[in-house]
């Protein structure tokens, strides 16, 4: 069974939708003892990283990923999810993720060619540069969808996928058991729905 993480913050009709379509039980959840009774937890996630960051602390379930992640469970974030992962955002301001993903959240303002939008809206294709059980299923150049102003930076270690938008942009990260997307599996049609296929078949050897 795979626990989302229900903290106020994230697309969960859509995503509880595509894991009916392909088979996988999943329960919308705030509840510890159900999160420690998972199988999996996926953390979704939509808005701005303090606002979502500060949800996540005050309900306690931030210390239950973390746990839940060290003790080596299979772990799946999504865009702002995925984000919160990582060691720091620098968006408005400094604050501080889970830690459970080294680098940093850094904004596109700036960084990205004259012309290109911000945010980044649209499908884009994967680069893919690791292999992973959770992309058992994909294929190099599929597309996928991003909806997002800031990305993963400094993450070599775990830099599974990135796409091209005017640079290299981290699509997706994985070290261990923590996986995480930068792009909404969600939202990406029948490779979205492989991709959350592959996660729910993954099996981590303990």
């Amino acid at each position: 069974m795979i626990a989302i993480v229900d903290y106020g913050v994230g697309n969960l009709f859509s995503l509880c939708s595509s894991l009916e379509m392909i088979g996988a039980e999943s329960v919308v959840t705030s509840d510890p003892a159900v999160l420690h009774a998972a199988d999996k937890i996926i953390l979704p996630g939509v808005g701005a990283f303090e606002d979502a960051r500060r949800k996540l602390k005050e309900s306690g379930l931030d210390e239950i990923v973390i746990s839940e992640a060290k003790a080596g469970k299979q772990i799946l974030g999504i865009c702002l999810g995925m984000q919160m992962l990582f060691e720091k955002s620098y968006e408005y301001g400094e604050h501080e993720g889970l830690g459970l993903i080294n680098g940093s959240i850094v904004g596109m303002q700036n960084r990205l060619p004259e012309g290109f939008m911000i945010p980044h809206i649209g499908w884009n294709s994967l680069n893919i540069k690791k292999k992973h059980p959770i992309f058992k299923y994909v294929n190099e150049g599929d597309y996928v969808y991003f909806v997002h102003s800031y990305y993963g930076e400094d993450c070599d270690e775990a830099l599974l996928a990135t796409t091209d938008y005017g640079r290299e942009i981290t699509a997706a990260v994985a070290l261990d058991n923590v996986t995480g997307t930068q792009f909404h599996p969600e939202k990406s049609g029948e490779v979205g729905l492989a991709i959350l296929r592959a996660f729910a078949e993954w099996e981590v050897e303990k």
